[in-house]
C-alpha cells in the first residue's frame, strides 16, 4: 500500500477529483496549505503599495492506494494538475504500513 500526498494548486482541485474518481479512488483528504517552493513567491499591488508574498496557497491532497493503483492515480493527478508553469506541484510517494477502518476493524488493503 502507498499514501501519496500531492500539493496542486487551488484552481485544479475539482479537476483533479474527477480524474482520481475515474482511475477508482474512493476518497481523499483536503488540506488548504501555504508554502514555496523555486517559485519563491511574487509581489503584488494592493491599494498603491507593493508587498511580497513569500508564501503561496497550496492544496495538499493524501490518498492511501493499493499497489496496484499508484502508477494510475499518479499519472492522474500529474496530467490534471499541470499547467506547465513553475509552481504546479508535486507528488510524495510514501510506504503505507498498516490502515485500519475504525468503523468496522478492517485493516490492510480491505480498509482503503
Amino acid at each position: 500500500m502507498k499514501l501519496l500526498t500531492a500539493i496542486i494548486r487551488p484552481h485544479k482541485l475539482e479537476d483533479v477529483r474527477e480524474a482520481l474518481q475515474g482511475v477508482g479512488v474512493l476518497g481523499l483528504t483536503v488540506t488548504e496549505v501555504r508554502g514555496y517552493g523555486r517559485q519563491l513567491g511574487h509581489t503584488e499591488l494592493y491599494r498603491g503599495a507593493e508587498y511580497k508574498i513569500e508564501f503561496q496557497p497550496k492544496i495538499k491532497l493524501e490518498v492511501g492506494v493499493t499497489d496496484d493503483q499508484e502508477a494510475a492515480v499518479c499519472e492522474a493527478i500529474q496530467s490534471t494538475a499541470a499547467t506547465g508553469k513553475v509552481g504546479d506541484g508535486k507528488i510524495f510517494v510514501s510506504d503505507l504500513q498498516q490502515v485500519i477502518r475504525i468503523r468496522t476493524a478492517e485493516s490492510g488493503e480491505a480498509a482503503l
